[in-house]
């Protein structure tokens, strides 16, 4: 598995549609796959999207209304099904831990996945990416705590910034094989007459962010989380004339999700969670790109590339 993109399994918010599956989404990230809020079907929907349980290595599940989280149980028996023998990790809000107990015992079943359990307290990291082991290695995950009625998690996944070594430059100043090697470990190496710096043959390269924001009313952690990233899933749940309604069970509309991305400095918007009073998401589009022109209204099976790295 290789690229950087999200696969967007369900766009249906409380109910689903004859078109949209319930919450569900895979962010493949070169050789790691993270799955945010498996809702009822998730399992199938993999299948039709050509997602394998071997791709998930960690699962975020944001809160425990079903719309978020009652595909647990299948997409855990699929990982059993399949034999995947490596540990997944799995984040959650810790007030709900009796339900994801519940969901984890849902039914008869011999053999699962070793499941790394991260109950989230608190804002702030949950995983520092860098020196962890194994595939999911390499991000780092942030909590934080959003505005809705029950206990909700937002994240944050951050690659960590880099030193991009400049291969013209390299070859210019004649640093070539274990040169570079050493280069790298010593931060200067020796080439005839002359000491070559790092610095000389690298540039910074700022890592990649994506954050995942369901439901919440618009809240400083929301805003935080978002700081920055190339690409946002938001929730917008309600169009603009029914922003009462939003604020009263919790939710954004497109507009206030377009907000939310201008506030935060977002590259990238992409819309989801859609009521199902609403059958057009080119409704949820128009309103947002009002106030956000970089963005997009998410459909069942759509996969949507993280933009290309922005300049340092």
């Amino acid at each position: 598995m290789t690229g950087r993109e999200l696969v967007v399994l369900g766009t249906a918010s409380q109910a689903p549609t004859r078109y949209r599956n319930h919450n569900g989404y895979l962010l493949r990230f070169d050789g790691q796959g993270v799955l945010f809020d498996p809702g009822e079907g998730t399992q199938r929907q993999m299948l039709l999207a050509r997602v394998s349980s071997s791709m998930i290595d960690r699962i975020c599940i944001t809160h425990f209304h079903g719309d978020h989280c009652l595909g647990l149980p299948g997409v855990l028996g699929r990982l059993a099904l399949d034999r995947v023998a490596r540990p997944v990790d799995l984040y959650y809000p810790g007030p709900g831990q009796e339900y994801l107990d519940r969901l984890c015992q849902a039914s008869v079943a011999e053999v699962r996945p070793a499941l790394r359990l991260h109950p989230v307290w608190g804002d702030g990291p949950v995983a520092e990416g860098d020196g962890d082991p194994g595939p999911a290695g390499g991000l780092r995950v942030v909590a934080g705590l959003l505005d809705h009625p029950t206990p909700t998690v937002g994240w944050r996944l951050e690659e960590p910034d880099r030193l991009h070594l400049l291969r013209p430059r390299l070859d210019e100043l004649g640093v070539r094989g274990p040169d570079v090697g050493l280069l790298l470990a010593q931060g200067s190496v020796r080439v005839g007459s002359r000491t070559v710096g790092l610095d000389e043959v690298s540039e910074a390269r700022r890592g990649q962010k994506v954050a995942f924001i369901m439901d919440t009313r618009w809240c400083d952690a929301a805003v935080e989380l978002a700081a920055g990233v190339d690409l946002l899933v938001c929730e917008s749940t309600f169009l603009e004339t029914e922003a009462g309604l939003a604020d009263a069970y919790g939710h954004l509309t497109a507009a206030g999700a377009a907000r939310l991305a201008a506030a935060a400095g977002a590259r990238h918007l992409v819309l989801t969670h859609y009521s199902q009073r609403h059958p057009d998401e080119d409704d949820f589009l128009a309103e947002a790109r009002a106030v956000f022109p970089s963005c997009r209204a998410a459909r069942d099976l759509d996969v949507i590339p993280v933009p290309p790295r922005a300049a340092a």
